[in-house]
């Protein structure tokens, strides 16, 4: 079974999140409209990701089992531990003590924590295991 040594959790911060310029209409990939540079509204990032603000934390991903589903090594997840954990969800997991991020499947009475990278093994979990569904992802956030 190959895990991931550790995820660092940070709360969001509701309080002082801070509002930044946002296009409502879209960038265009051809040529710009001059009347764009007046169509700017603020845009809370915090506000607009966070769904639970009890039960929402940002965790940075480490590692490659997950590039696949577009999570790549240093991405900024959003997890929401109020979503319940159902087949094809990608969720945050504690397992055997150790945190890890896969594709939850569910298979008649078998649950398979699913890499996204070829590389990686399934996870197949039995009784055996320890196993808590930590939190749903619902955003990831990238660098370019």
């Amino acid at each position: 079974m190959q895990l991931k040594k550790s995820i660092t959790f940070f709360l969001p911060d509701l309080e002082n999140s801070q509002k930044h310029p946002f296009i409502s209409g879209g960038i265009k990939a051809g040529f710009p409209s001059p009347a764009a540079d007046f169509d700017e509204t603020k845009i809370s990032l915090d506000h607009v990701l966070v769904k639970n603000h009890q039960a929402t934390f940002y965790a940075k991903a480490s590692g490659t089992s997950m590039i696949g589903a577009g999570i790549d090594d240093g991405d900024i997840m959003v997890i929401d531990r109020s979503l319940e954990p159902t087949n094809n969800k990608i969720a945050v997991c504690y397992i055997d003590g150790e945190f890890t991020v896969k594709r939850i499947k569910t298979d008649k009475d078998c649950v398979y924590l699913m890499p996204e990278n070829e590389a990686f093994q399934p996870i197949k979990v039995t009784d055996e295991n320890e196993l808590i569904i930590w939190g749903i992802v619902t955003y990831v956030i990238k660098s370019v």
